[in-house]
């Protein structure tokens, strides 16, 4: 056909000349609603990747004489983590004289393996790496049924405040995006997580000043 005459009924039945094979001889060209298109090509990319299972490996820190408080917060992250489906690399942190003593770090990681088991495996054993010790667990759960849990409890959740919001006008404005929702709940406990970290590594630091300061006076002693 003529492009003159597709330009023609483009106009006619007012819709877009859209070229979809430019390499063809001749050219293909398709009548249809551009917006429409762009619009619909969008939301089928949107609910691809809502749908997509990325691999994603937390870390977690711990050190060899960790307080029981602190290390059940840091175990409920670990927890929180395999129930999501994704990796946790556990990260023992030696200091000072500690290093003498890898057997307590290989010790702590066996315990919380074990206190996890249900949720995870061992997917890389316990390791010496420098100053650190390293373990990697995996999650039993696939990230793909971890997705569509939460999807499912958020949909329920959902499902409850419309449930108690039913007559009012602005229980619409009020309800967030579940996805949303989700993701703000984990960057938040994420943050904890790492300013809890920070506090500890701030007090691993003053041990490892009064450490080095002892040093000098146990020199002296022994001259």
């Amino acid at each position: 056909m003529p492009l003159a005459k597709a330009l023609e009924l483009a106009q006619e039945y007012d819709l877009d000349l859209v070229e979809v094979a430019a390499t063809a001889r001749p050219p293909v060209c398709k009548l249809m609603d551009y917006g429409k298109f762009k619009y619909e090509s969008a939301m089928k990319a949107r609910e691809a990747r809502k749908n997509q299972a990325h691999t994603v490996i937390k870390e977690m820190k711990l050190r060899p004489k960790i307080d029981p408080h602190d290390y059940d917060t840091k175990k409920g992250h670990v927890v929180r983590f395999l129930k999501q489906g994704d990796k946790v690399k556990i990260t023992i942190m030696f200091r000072g004289r500690e290093q003498s003593r890898p057997e307590l770090g290989f010790r702590l990681l066996q315990r919380l393996a074990n206190d996890v088991q249900d949720l995870g495996f061992v997917e890389s054993s316990a390791k010496q790496d420098g100053r650190n010790m390293i373990m990697v667990l995996g999650p039993h759960k696939k990230k793909t049924e971890a997705m569509a849990e939460a999807r499912a409890l958020a949909d329920a959740r959902k499902a409850e405040r419309q449930g108690r919001n039913t007559g009012s006008d602005d229980a619409d404005d009020l309800e967030l995006d579940d996805d949303a929702a989700l993701e703000a709940e984990n960057a938040a406990a994420e943050a904890e997580a790492e300013e809890a970290e920070g506090e500890e590594d701030e007090a691993e630091d003053g041990e490892d000043i009064a450490a080095d300061a002892e040093k000098p006076a146990e020199v002296a002693q022994d001259a």
